[in-house]
């Protein structure tokens, strides 16, 4: 007997269908088995799939999130910031707006803010974990597995280095918005250096001049846990702000912007403000698809 579950498409970090990063949202009645998870995330196909449910008992939302190649996802990003959303226009009673709510992320409880646009879209900010800036990753591997010269990543006070929120990443700095869209990665370089250096993804970056508002563009490559390029990150979002607000080129308590997802033409803006107590992170999503998938019962 097959047993019928609500699914939404939706497009985070942004305000209209088609742009932003495109996540599936799946309602179950409780946890599904693993299996179930690993076939309906590979089915859609989208750099991730999250699974929600309300569970009564701990009177909270519940969020698990999935790669296509079956890796389960921590922290808190596009997964989180997508379901959260599905959820509110599924019912908008889920949540009081303009207050400090909490959902569990896998079993992590993560803190998040919740309005609306005057979209009338909900807005979630995520706080994650203050930023940890670690080892620093060699330049010419890092310019080599990315396709780049040396000389392309020589910027000023900056060199490749893994910083963590809740996951960590690398941050990539990149000479200039031109170089950073000629990146062509070679994926199994960048899984080496992954391993060798105990890091999950490449967070490329590159300023556009402006001190406010949308400071860089951004490029995201994991293909460690199979995704070749993301359009909207928010766990490589948030470390990056902590590395900015490190390097004093960020105020704390002042919001910034972070344009990622040009190049695969799904432009997408992630909100950033750096916190005493963690990194907020966050924007809006539109619904593009909604139906019905099916499992075995």
């Amino acid at each position: 007997m097959r047993k019928a579950l609500d699914y939404f498409v939706l497009d985070v970090f942004t305000n209209k269908s088609y742009r932003g990063n495109p996540l599936s949202v799946v309602f179950t009645e409780n946890e599904l088995s693993l299996s179930d998870y690993e076939d309906i995330a590979r089915e859609f196909g989208y750099s991730e799939t999250s699974f929600v449910h309300y569970s009564e008992q701990n009177q909270l939302l519940q969020v698990r999130s999935f790669t296509p190649i079956g890796f389960e996802v921590d922290g808190a990003g596009h997964n989180l910031l997508g379901a959260v959303c599905a959820a509110m226009l599924k019912d908008k009673t889920l949540f009081p707006k303009d207050s400090l709510q909490h959902v569990i992320m896998k079993t992590a409880s993560i803190p998040i803010y919740i309005s609306f646009n005057e979209h009338k879209l909900p807005v979630v900010k995520m706080l994650q974990k203050p930023a940890v800036i670690g080892n620093s990753i060699p330049a010419e591997q890092t310019a080599l597995a990315l396709g780049l010269s040396l000389k392309d990543l020589d910027i000023p006070d900056f060199v490749p280095v893994i910083v963590q929120t809740e996951v960590a990443h690398a941050m990539i700095p990149i000479q200039t918005i031109e170089i950073l869209n000629a990146i062509k990665p070679d994926n199994k370089l960048l899984i080496e250096l992954s391993k060798q250096y105990d890091f999950e993804g490449f967070y490329c970056f590159a300023f556009t001049g402006e001190k406010k508002g949308t400071i860089v563009q951004s490029r995201f490559f994991n293909p460690i846990i199979g995704i070749d390029e993301d359009a909207a990150t928010g766990t490589a979002a948030g470390p990056l702000a902590g590395l900015f607000l490190h390097q004093k080129i960020i105020e704390k308590n002042s919001s910034y912007q972070i344009l990622q997802g040009v190049k695969l033409n799904q432009p997408s803006l992630i909100e950033v403000a750096v916190k005493d107590n963690g990194v907020l992170v966050g924007g809006s999503s539109v619904i593009t698809m909604e139906g019905k998938i099916y499992i075995e019962d």
